[in-house]
């Protein structure tokens, strides 16, 4: 394999066979999205519905033929979710230099850009996506929702580039009593890691909004405009985001996620998923040579990533961030981020029944036996690695 931390950086426009949307547009994306604000409940409902999804994806039209190849073969076109945010990397490069669109050939690679795990999991469930880069929680709440049938984990991402950043006159947990968190969605993997925290912190949360914090999941674009405004007390939040509030609008840290991971259940103190790529089963099963050219691709983003000079880095990051995001982010914003954040085709897997337990606690899973959510087996041809599952599927 070619070593992709010595190829130039490509111009994002230039990619041939791609073509790019954002979550329920036809179009390039308009910013800010609306907020959402105290409708918690109704967005945990909505998870693995996604047809307003999969209308919006065949252009608003009903019935739209999509495009198929037989079960077996390369797929006619791989549909990839992922987000604006530092933490998903991985994809921006990805997708921006063309190192996934180069592997997968003659198969048309389109995108979305989301906001947060659980949009792309309704996405996926409604055949919108066919894989998506994700936090793990979101992709652990779908597996158990369907029974162990809906995806699998084929690879990790990001390690990482999570912080509970709040108004500089608070300095302990005990002086969040009544006070108003944010977090980027219901269910995602920062909303779960919060509400666990808060709960060993002796507070009751709830996801109407109640309890003795209250927790409102709103769009992270959103979430910096309120924390601005004097409407939020913090969040805990991904890069680029974290970053953002303490560099720009005051925020500071309360809690790095990464002192909350002794390295007891990994292997790797401070270390803890925060990207992790998964794809749809039955599209795995159909189309498993198209699979392993997307993790051909991915590892090569990682090893981009891990071998390129920081300012390479940080101007192909910035580059596909404002065409994800429409913006870029300030130098210091994103060599902040940057350092926060490890890359790793590595998902992690020994944390992954914590993380089932919190989603539980949190009240946005249930509990149930995650074994085979992971199919390591094509990454580990890829990589010629011995990734480990830890018992929880295939490797």
């Amino acid at each position: 394999m070619s070593d992709p931390s010595r190829q130039s950086p490509k111009n994002p426009q230039d990619q041939p066979g791609s073509t790019r949307i954002v979550a329920g547009q036809s179009a390039a994306p308009k910013r800010p999205l609306r907020l959402k604000v105290g409708i918690a409940v109704g967005i945990l409902a909505l998870i693995g519905g996604g047809a307003a999804v999969a209308s919006a994806v065949n252009g608003g039209t009903p019935g739209a033929v999509q495009e198929t190849a037989p079960a077996g073969n390369p797929a006619a076109e791989l549909k990839l979710g992922y987000f604006g945010n530092v933490t998903h990397a991985p994809a921006l490069v990805g997708v921006s230099q063309g190192y996934i669109a180069e592997e997968l050939g003659d198969t048309r690679l389109s995108t979305q850009v989301f906001n947060a795990g659980p949009a792309a999991i309704e996405a996926l469930n409604a055949g919108a996506i066919d894989a998506t880069y994700i936090g793990p929680n979101p992709a652990i709440n779908s597996f158990v929702k369907s029974g162990g049938e809906s995806v699998n984990i084929i690879a990790g991402a990001a390690a990482g580039g999570a912080q509970l950043v709040v108004r500089p006159e608070i300095s302990s947990a005990a002086d969040l009593r009544g006070k108003i968190l944010a977090s980027p969605q219901l269910g995602g993997t920062q909303d779960v890691a919060l509400r666990a925290w808060l709960a060993s912190q002796g507070y009751r949360t709830n996801v109407d909004g109640s309890g003795d914090v209250a927790i409102n999941p709103t769009e992270n674009a959103q979430t910096l405009k309120l924390f601005q405004d004097g409407k939020l007390d913090g969040a805990w939040l991904p890069e680029p985001w974290a970053s953002r509030l303490v560099l720009t609008a005051g925020a500071k840290v309360l809690v790095d996620e990464k002192d909350l991971w002794d390295g007891s259940l990994s292997g790797k103190p401070g270390e803890f998923p925060t990207t992790i790529l998964i794809v749809n089963q039955k599209f795995a099963a159909d189309h498993p040579e198209t699979v392993k050219s997307l993790l051909k691709g991915h590892v090569k983003s990682v090893e981009w990533l891990n071998g390129a000079a920081d300012g390479d880095k940080a101007n192909v990051i910035n580059a596909a961030l404002k065409d994800a995001a429409g913006a870029e982010l300030k130098a210091d914003v994103i060599d902040r981020s940057l350092k926060n954040i490890v890359f790793t085709v590595d998902p992690l897997a020994g944390t992954y029944e914590k993380l089932l337990a919190d989603g539980v606690a949190a009240g946005t899973t249930k509990q149930a036996d995650i074994n085979g959510i992971f199919n390591l087996t094509a990454l580990n041809e890829v990589t010629g690695g011995k990734t480990s599952a830890a018992g929880l599927g295939k490797e």
